[in-house]
C-alpha cells in the first residue's frame, strides 16, 4: 500500500450551479470528492487528505492534510458558490500545503476538479507542471463541465509537463453524465498505477461497494463468515442448476407428449376417416344392391303388365280404377271382335262369359283387378247382355235364312 498525502482542489465557481450533471455540477463534484477521500483514508491508515477551494474571494484551504475522515467530509457542507476558478493559484497553494506535511515519507499528490473555463494560457500551465515535476508531486485532473475551445488542450499540456513515469492522469467527463463518481471509479485516478500512482485500488473498490475478495469479505479477517457465504453461494448455485435442469426436462417432456398426442390424434383421425369411408362404401353397395333389386322387380312387373295392343285411345287423365276397367273392357272387346271372325270362337267366348265362376277366377288372377268391384261386375253384366243379344240376333238371322 502506497503511503500518500493528497490535496483535493475543488471548483466552486459560478459554473457549478449548472444542472448538466445530476443533480448539479457542484453536488456531482462533492459526491466524487467524498468517494476519493474515503478511498484514500481506507487504503492506508497513515494516508492524509486535505481540501481547498479555487474560486470565490480567493483560494481557501478548508482542511489541511489529515487522517480524520469526518473532518474532511464535514468541511464540504455550507460552501459558497461564486466567482471564477483560479487553477494556477489553487495548484500552488496545494503544493505548499503538501510541503508542510508532517510525515515526509508520504508521496505527494494533487487532484484538481476543473468544471469551469481555464483563463490561463498553455505556457503558464506548463511552467507550473514543470515545477510540480521538479518537486516530485503527481497531478490528477478531472475535466468536466464547459467544453470551451482550448480547455482540453491546456489541461493535456499541464499533465504532459508534470507527468513522470505515468504517475499523473487526466479524465475528460462529457456533459450529461448522470453520476460523475461512476465514471471516475473505473479510471486510473481510482485504479492506481503501481509504485508511481495513487495505490488505493482495493480501498476505492471497497468504498464503491466492491472488494478484491469473494462476497466482499476478507477471509483472513473473518474466515467463518467467508466460509458461510461461500457455502451459501454454492448451495444457491446448485439450486439454480437443478431448477434449470428440471425446467429443461419438463420442456422436453412436454414437447415429447405433444408430439405423441398429435400423432395419436392423427392416427385417430385417419382411422375415423377410413371407417367413415368404409361405411360410405358399404352404404353405397347396399344402395346399389337395393337399386338392382328394385329394377329387377320393376322389370318383372312390366313383363307381367305388358300393355295389350288397342285401337282405342286411352284417356291419360282418368284415375287408376277407370284405367284398369278400360283396359279390361278393351281386352274383352278385342277378344269378342276376334271371335266374330270365327263362329266357333264366338261360341267359346259366349260360354266363357256365361260361366260366372270361370270369369271370377280369370279376373282374380289379373293383378290389380278386384272381381267384387261394382264397376267390374257392371262391365261383365253389359258384356253378357251384349253376347246374349248377339246370340239372339244370330238365331233370328238363321231362322230367316231357313224360311
Amino acid at each position: 500500500m502506497v503511503l500518500e498525502s493528497t490535496m483535493i482542489c475543488i471548483d466552486n465557481s459560478e459554473w457549478m450551479r449548472n444542472g448538466d450533471y445530476s443533480p448539479s455540477r457542484f453536488q456531482a463534484q462533492a459526491d466524487a470528492v467524498n468517494l476519493i477521500c474515503g478511498a484514500k483514508t481506507q487504503s492506508n491508515p497513515e494516508n492524509t487528505v486535505g481540501i481547498l477551494t479555487m474560486a470565490g474571494k480567493g483560494v481557501r484551504v478548508l482542511v489541511t492534510p489529515t487522517t480524520d475522515l469526518g473532518k474532511i467530509l464535514g468541511c464540504m457542507h455550507g460552501l459558497e458558490i461564486g466567482g471564477e476558478m483560479n487553477i494556477t493559484a489553487g495548484i500552488q497553494v496545494a503544493q505548499l500545503a503538501l510541503k508542510h506535511r508532517q510525515n515526509k515519507k508520504q508521496q505527494q499528490r494533487i487532484i484538481v476538479f476543473a468544471g469551469s473555463p481555464v483563463t490561463y494560457d498553455k505556457k503558464a500551465l506548463e511552467a507550473i507542471g514543470r515545477k510540480l515535476k521538479k518537486n516530485s508531486v503527481a497531478l490528477d485532473v478531472v475535466d468536466f463541465g464547459d467544453e470551451e475551445d482550448g480547455k482540453a488542450e491546456k489541461l493535456d499540456a499541464l499533465i504532459a509537463s508534470v507527468n513522470n513515469n505515468e504517475s499523473s492522469h487526466i479524465v475528460h467527463v462529457p456533459a450529461g453524465t448522470d453520476a460523475l463518481s461512476d465514471v471516475l471509479i473505473s479510471t486510473p485516478i481510482f485504479t492506481g498505477d503501481g509504485e508511481g500512482g495513487s495505490g488505493f485500488t482495493a480501498a476505492a473498490a471497497a468504498a464503491g461497494g466492491m472488494s478484491g475478495f469473494d462476497f466482499g469479505v476478507d477471509p483472513n479477517l473473518d474466515p467463518e463468515l467467508a466460509l458461510a457465504l461461500r457455502i451459501s453461494m454454492e448451495e444457491e448455485r446448485a439450486r439454480q442448476e437443478a431448477a434449470a435442469k428440471k425446467a429443461t426436462e419438463d420442456a422436453s417432456k412436454q414437447e415429447t407428449d405433444g408430439k405423441q398426442a398429435s400423432s395419436s390424434r392423427d392416427v385417430g383421425m385417419a382411422e375415423a376417416v377410413s371407417s367413415s369411408h368404409n361405411d360410405l362404401d358399404k352404404k353405397d353397395d347396399q344402395m346399389d344392391d337395393e337399386t338392382s333389386l328394385l329394377q329387377q322387380a320393376v322389370a318383372m312387373s312390366m313383363d307381367k303388365l305388358a300393355p295389350v295392343p288397342s285401337s282405342s285411345t286411352v284417356i291419360a287423365d282418368a284415375d287408376m280404377s277407370d284405367a284398369v276397367d278400360q283396359d279390361l273392357a278393351l281386352a274383352l272387346q278385342m277378344s269378342i271382335e276376334d271371335s266374330a271372325k270365327d263362329s266357333s270362337t264366338d261360341t267359346e267366348v259366349n260360354k266363357v262369359l256365361g260361366d260366372q265362376s270361370l270369369m271370377s277366377s280369370i279376373l282374380a288372377s289379373l293383378p290389380g283387378v278386384n272381381p267384387d268391384d261394382p264397376s267390374v261386375k257392371e262391365l261383365l253384366g253389359s258384356l253378357q247382355r251384349q253376347s246374349e243379344d248377339k246370340e239372339n240376333e244370330d238365331e233370328s238371322g238363321k231362322k230367316e235364312e231357313k224360311q
